[in-house]
């Protein structure tokens, strides 16, 4: 009889809270349509915006490029001294693989498990307090930037730059990655290298290429885990990626090579054992805040600042931008919110986001979710190497029902992937949705293009709310919100920049 009683007081408590749940399901769906109605007579359509349908199922066919070689003398005849930010017709990752025959669930199938792979990496390596010491190597004062080549229908979620390496110069695709640090380059002998578009780096054919010693400052600065010292006396590096890719070789200084600027004297390593998901890539160029950074070590030459643009998931437009040098970055109407540092990471780059927006609605979202600790645990990184911004569960639940209150007139279909509110959109062109916005700590509020949530995930019209819950502890904003949106980072003053829409 006991245990009949406690089962009765379980299942009614049960329903009690099933039916606390239907009515706060009732009352988001009441307050979602009279905020339609408001904003209708109000402003119009400002607490929603349309998809185009079509367009974004176009966007997932991939045409292939008959000559990149003609794609890069077009690039270079249109490279001037006096055009430092080189804004330049780019192709997208896929344009240069073998990729083409895959469809667009294939691809982002490959792509969501290279994703997974990446945050589980971030949120174990935020665990792991690293040795950093401070750079003063001094470098050339320059604004300058290059090309960034959209990876995102590749499944890896990486964007490349076209850049020159070494004397003469060689000219590579890198992958830009601003969670990681160390730049590297696969070189020649290479005792195991992955296939590349260009021709392997060979250092002995460099006049600029330097070794670097065991006892060098520069080997010092590498992170205690990936240095060590080989037979010969020179610096040696390890790095190893989320995604089972990894690279080892020795450190060196090098010259690089973007358009008309020339920086020398670059720490990189010259890797001769690489393995990895860097299809097409010579390397990597890490963009990160630490000293080995490729902005660590520029510094106060270009005011740690750089921006960048990723555009975007296909079709034939799939072009962006990476400047370097606080002139090419500034902006007045960009919007602008804090970084946040964290002691323990001085790698990735931390915003200040404190909530979440739907239909032009501040959600009942707690802000510790979203706080950095002074154990370095938990925020928010802005990261260009994430594809799906993941959420603790507890602010996505509540972001998601938000939002799914506001599409009560479109059909649902199955989760896909990692995605569990999906659509079928095959008979419509065009959509209404409500808008999603990001708030960030002095009131910024950022609101998403809606290509930028509801994305594709098969050619046939299912699409998906393009965020995700996560209990790893820290949030990461992934590259499918940041498309065709300016990022600049501003790390000397502590500030990162959204806008505008312009690239």
């Amino acid at each position: 009889m006991k245990i009949r009683s406690r089962l009765s007081e379980d299942q009614m408590k049960i329903v009690a809270s099933l039916e606390d749940q239907m009515k706060i399901t009732t009352l988001l769906m009441l307050v979602m349509m009279l905020h339609t109605a408001n904003g209708s007579a109000a402003t119009g359509t400002a607490n929603f915006q349309h998809l185009n349908v079509r367009e974004a199922l176009a966007g997932t066919k991939i045409h292939p490029m008959s000559d990149l070689e003609s794609y890069q003398e077009f690039s270079k005849s249109n490279t001037t001294a006096e055009e430092c930010k080189l804004k330049l017709n780019l192709l997208h990752r896929d344009h240069i693989t073998s990729n083409l025959s895959h469809h667009h669930h294939h691809r982002l199938n490959e792509r969501i498990k290279r994703d997974i792979n990446r945050v589980t990496s971030i949120s174990r390596r935020l665990h792991i307090t690293k040795k950093i010491t401070k750079n003063d190597e001094g470098f050339v004062e320059e604004e300058f930037g290059s090309q960034v080549v959209s990876g995102m229908e590749l499944g890896s979620g990486e964007y490349l730059v076209r850049i020159g390496v070494g004397s003469p110069v060689r000219n590579q695709y890198m992958v830009i990655d601003s969670g990681s640090d160390l730049m590297w380059v696969q070189c020649q002998p290479c005792t195991s290298c992955y296939q590349q578009s260009d021709p392997v780096f060979d250092p002995s054919d460099s006049a600029t290429f330097t070794g670097v010693s065991c006892e060098s400052t520069v080997c010092n600065r590498l992170d205690d885990q990936n240095s060590g010292c080989g037979h010969s006396g020179r610096c040696r590096y390890e790095v190893s990626y989320g995604d089972g890719s990894f690279t080892t070789g020795t450190l060196a200084l090098e010259t690089l090579t973007f358009g008309p600027t020339t920086v020398r004297n670059v720490a990189i390593g010259c890797g001769h054992r690489n393995q990895g998901m860097f299809v097409a890539a010579a390397g990597l160029l890490g963009l990160g805040g630490g000293p080995m950074s490729f902005i660590g070590q520029l510094g106060s030459q270009i005011d740690q600042a750089f921006g960048y643009c990723l555009v975007s998931r296909g079709g034939t437009g799939s072009y962006g931008s990476l400047v370097f040098g606080r002139g090419s970055v500034s902006s007045s109407s960009a919007t602008w919110v804090p970084l946040v540092q964290n002691p323990q990471s001085l790698t990735f780059y931390y915003v200040s986001l404190v909530g979440l927006g739907v239909g032009g609605i501040r959600l009942p979202i707690p802000e510790h979710l979203f706080e950095l600790t002074e154990l370095g645990d938990g925020g928010v990184i802005i990261d260009t190497g994430t594809a799906v911004t993941r959420l603790p569960t507890q602010a996505y639940e509540i972001f998601r029902n938000y939002f799914v209150s506001g599409t009560v007139g479109l059909p649902r279909v199955p989760g896909a992937q990692i995605f569990d509110t999906c659509y079928d959109l095959s008979g419509f062109e065009m959509v209404r949705v409500p808008t999603v916005s990001f708030h960030f700590y002095g009131g910024s509020i950022l609101t998403l293009p809606a290509r930028n949530f509801l994305i594709p995930t098969d050619e046939m019209g299912t699409f998906c709310f393009a965020f995700a819950p996560s209990n790893l502890g820290v949030s990461i904003i992934g590259n499918i919100q940041q498309e065709g949106i300016q990022i600049s980072i501003d790390g000397e003053k502590g500030l990162l920049g959204f806008g505008p829409n312009t690239c």
